[in-house]
């Protein structure tokens, strides 16, 4: 209960502080006034007062009453809703059957090497979401066919109205996140059944594989979990309060026009590093290269 008070109570801080936005990035501090989007006042920070041949109006910024926000919502398809659940379930099934039958061969002398395979899998699942976010954010539109309605449009919405994924199901919000390992563990499931040795001559590498399957597929729950400010449960705050999972304080940078940093959507810990685009591009390189020499032992 501690823990859920003081994850409101931090809610209700950022509540207080809605006017000033302060991003730490290289040791500068900047700040920013009125590029923020107001995650948790979503109806009255849409809005906002200018004036225009001396009348003052009013301009939806942001916000889901904003027109390109309608125009996006109307993309999301039935179709686009049937791959994700049949994702979610195609993914989960083989999360199982991997899961069963690890569980079935482990032993304690593995454990060094499943909490190894863990902290890299961890880091490899942030490097991939803010290389992905990255591309997504940068490049390619909602007109592409078949992709840009179905991938890179949440990216796009979600930078004019960030609140709208507190407002979706898990269908939505993890489909995509769910479909992304199923060929990885569709494989990693038939060595195991099928080669006899497969196990025993790559212990390090099937753990890896198996768990970043799993950090990946949670990388949207953790994003939106980051953007929700009431009622997430004790253990998910008490998370983001220690920085296993990104906090969001730390993601709300992210969100200050021109959005050119901070996108991983895992942990803060790669994001310390992506601080400036060309530094992002340079240190994801080189912790992808970092990951397969691991991953390839």
């Amino acid at each position: 209960m501690m823990v859920v008070s003081d994850c409101n109570r931090e809610g209700e801080e950022e509540k207080q502080q809605h006017n000033v936005v302060v991003g730490e990035a290289n040791g500068a501090v900047k700040n920013r006034l009125g590029e923020q989007m107001l995650e948790e006042d979503p109806n009255g920070n849409s809005e906002t007062s200018v004036r225009r041949s001396g009348e003052l109006s009013t301009t939806i910024r942001w916000g889901p009453n904003h027109s390109g926000v309608k125009q996006l919502k109307l993309l999301y398809s039935t179709g686009k809703r049937a791959q994700e659940i049949v994702s979610i379930v195609l993914c989960t099934t083989l999360f199982i059957l991997n899961g069963v039958t690890l569980i079935s061969r482990v032993e304690i002398a593995h454990l060094p090497t499943i909490l190894v395979a863990a902290f890299f899998g961890i880091l490899a699942a942030d490097f991939l979401s803010g290389l992905v976010h990255w591309g997504a954010d940068t490049w390619g539109s909602v007109d592409l066919a078949l992709f840009g309605p179905n991938f890179i449009r949440p990216f796009r919405e979600h930078h004019l109205d960030p609140t709208s994924i507190t407002r979706h199901d898990f269908v939505e919000t993890n489909g995509d996140n769910f479909m992304l390992p199923t060929i990885p563990l569709l494989y990693l499931y038939y060595k195991l059944i099928t080669s006899e040795g497969f196990y025993a001559q790559n212990v390090g590498g099937i753990y890896f594989t198996f768990l970043l399957a799993i950090f990946v597929a949670m990388t949207n729950q953790i994003h939106k979990w980051s953007h929700t400010y009431f009622g997430l449960p004790g253990w998910v705050c008490f998370l983001q309060k220690y920085r296993v999972i990104l906090p969001t304080k730390l993601h709300r940078i992210h969100h200050v026009s021109p959005h050119q940093t901070y996108y991983c959507e895992h942990n803060d810990r790669l994001v310390e590093l992506a601080t400036g685009e060309a530094w992002f591009l340079a240190t994801t390189g080189v912790l992808g290269l970092s990951v397969y020499r691991v991953s390839a032992t």
